[in-house]
């Protein structure tokens, strides 16, 4: 199986069917996390296929929860770009920004988004309490930790019918659904995951 059938392979359970166009940078994209991988700490997966399956597949798989077509998204703690960069792959319309503190992260998504022409991509090299943002109409966050300091700063920064979305597990899931000041959906377990889910929310009005 070449690569590009292993992506094909990969992506299916997720309910992508990767153009030529997607395939290229997600092969461009996987060799450079590979390469820079050995410097700098950004995945423990290192195979090939375990990639595609869990960083991109695990990304793509909000696009059957949320429709994220247009306007202006924020993803904190992007560390290695996931979800952030993968979604401004698939939604050349949707305006991303990665906020990451780590300059040698931060490094790197911009490699990212240089090698794989994303013209809808940006990297904010700071704090996410320095990120001083009205507006978005997405927040995404995949495995930051406590959520408080999240929590807080989306309510202030997300549009009146902007969504939280969290890729997180099932225990951390049922703790913040009871979170108030918000409105959440029902969990949705993330495809080949017994324990990890998306979680959508929005501000209570």
């Amino acid at each position: 199986m070449d690569f590009d059938e292993q992506i094909i392979a990969g992506l299916t359970p997720y309910g992508i069917a990767p153009d030529r166009r997607l395939r290229d940078q997600i092969r461009d994209y996987v060799s450079l996390l590979l390469l820079w991988n050995q410097k700098v700490s950004l995945t423990t997966i290192a195979k090939p296929e375990d990639i595609i399956r869990f960083h991109f597949g695990e990304s793509f798989v909000v696009a059957k929860q949320v429709a994220l077509e247009n306007g202006r998204l924020a993803d904190v703690g992007s560390g290695a770009g996931f979800p952030g960069i993968p979604i401004a792959m698939l939604f050349q319309d949707l305006e991303v920004t990665l906020i990451e503190a780590s300059m040698k992260k931060a490094a790197f998504l911009s490699e990212v988004i240089r090698k794989l022409g994303l013209t809808n991509a940006c990297v904010a090299r700071k704090r996410l309490l320095d990120v001083d943002a009205r507006g978005f109409d997405f927040i995404t966050a995949r495995a930051l930790g406590p959520y408080e300091e999240l929590l807080g700063w989306a309510s202030r920064s997300l549009s009146r019918s902007g969504k939280l979305i969290l890729w997180l597990g099932e225990d951390d899931a049922a703790r913040i659904s009871k979170e108030k000041g918000w409105k959440w959906q029902e969990p949705v377990r993330i495809p080949g995951s017994r324990r990890r889910v998306i979680l959508v929310g929005s501000g209570e009005e």
